[in-house]
């Protein structure tokens, strides 16, 4: 599985896509800022002070959230692909999202209080650092059960449906906790639903980032491993590779990577599907010490694109990103199935 020679190059322009992207979330918004006062506030030049705190106390961690929010749930999507062989599993087949899901619906209600809804509902530091906590043990507690399925069942199809019925049964779940909120409350709950890489802020920023880290480098170091389980679990074992530990430490980098990106951001769509795939395609190459760094750069530039189409409309309206991160997504998986269609109708 060796990587093509146009390999670097290409790492080396998706490098620089997410650097332009980056730098372009900085300026636009509801106040357009010119790169030039974009540059000053990062150079610590207050040609501005408006333009200046806007860029650090705003933009600037909400850029940074999009790079490791996008590049954590890739990855994270990445694992999903190779270890169930299926080019539709991403992070919501192992019920991350419907566990954090449920763990912020939880807190959300046990606001009893009105002040409890206003402190969830102001989003200060310390609610949201609440939401982290909330949603982080929710992932953490389906993760608990997929790896106790993965130590006893061999075939990664089967551990896959075991991931969607705990998927569906944490949304399951949500939707009653949904059902008997308050209207107040169920209002706070949508408004993490909808996805949004602004609400990070600087001091949360290193914890978001170790999770990601931390993650892809648990990733990086099983790629061989990863490359063997594509060719299948009996194959990789004739390679001398221990499947169900290589199998249960991906799972744990996954979850980490989609429990971070979740918590943080709250449920973010298609990523997970879309940036690997969209990988594969870009470098022609099953080999994981390509595809790792390219789903992570991929997943980055889609989220820093869907963030600034957010701020679109300007005068402060601001579209949620789970939208249009679908408008990426969906025409990516739908090519999946035609290309499959095709395949099929070719071999026939």
């Amino acid at each position: 599985m060796k990587a093509p020679n146009s390999t670097p190059a290409l790492l080396a322009a998706l490098s620089l896509a997410a650097l332009l992207l980056f730098v372009a979330d900085l300026a636009f918004g509801s106040v357009r800022i010119p790169l030039a006062g974009v540059f000053d506030a990062l150079a610590g030049r207050q040609s501005d002070p408006a333009w200046s705190s806007i860029v650090l106390v705003f933009r600037l961690p909400k850029a940074l959230t999009a790079l490791a929010a996008g590049a954590s749930l890739a990855v994270s999507g990445l694992i999903l692909q190779s270890v169930f062989r299926n080019p539709l599993a991403g992070p919501d087949s192992l019920g991350i999202g419907a566990g954090a899901s449920v763990g912020v619906a939880l807190v959300v209600l046990a606001a009893g209080s009105a002040a409890g809804s206003a402190f969830l509902s102001g989003l200060g530091l310390a609610g949201y650092a609440l939401l982290s906590i909330a949603a982080s043990a929710g992932a953490f507690l389906v993760l608990l059960v997929i790896l106790l399925f993965a130590r006893r069942v061999e075939s990664g199809v089967t551990l896959l449906i075991v991931g969607i019925l705990v998927g569906y049964l944490a949304g399951s779940l949500v939707s009653l906790l949904v059902y008997f909120g308050s209207p107040q409350k169920v209002q706070v709950y949508l408004g993490w639903t909808y996805g949004s890489f602004s609400s990070v802020t600087a001091r949360q920023l290193p914890v978001l980032y170790a999770a990601a880290a931390l993650g892809i480098a648990l990733t990086a170091r099983d790629a061989k491993a990863l490359n063997a389980l594509l060719l299948g679990e009996r194959f990789a074992e004739s390679l001398g590779v221990r499947v169900k530990g290589a199998r249960t430490r991906a799972l744990l980098a996954a979850a980490l990577l989609a429990g971070a990106a979740t918590a943080f951001c709250g449920p973010i769509a298609f990523l997970g599907i879309a940036a690997p795939q969209a990988a594969r395609r870009a470098f022609r190459s099953s080999d994981h010490a390509v595809l790792i760094p390219g789903a992570a750069l991929l997943g980055s530039i889609f989220a820093l694109a869907a963030d600034i189409a957010s701020q679109a409309p300007g005068k402060g309206a601001v579209l949620p990103v789970n939208p249009l991160l679908a408008l990426i997504g969906a025409p990516i998986i739908l090519s999946l199935f035609l290309r499959g269609s095709r395949e099929e109708g070719g071999a026939k």
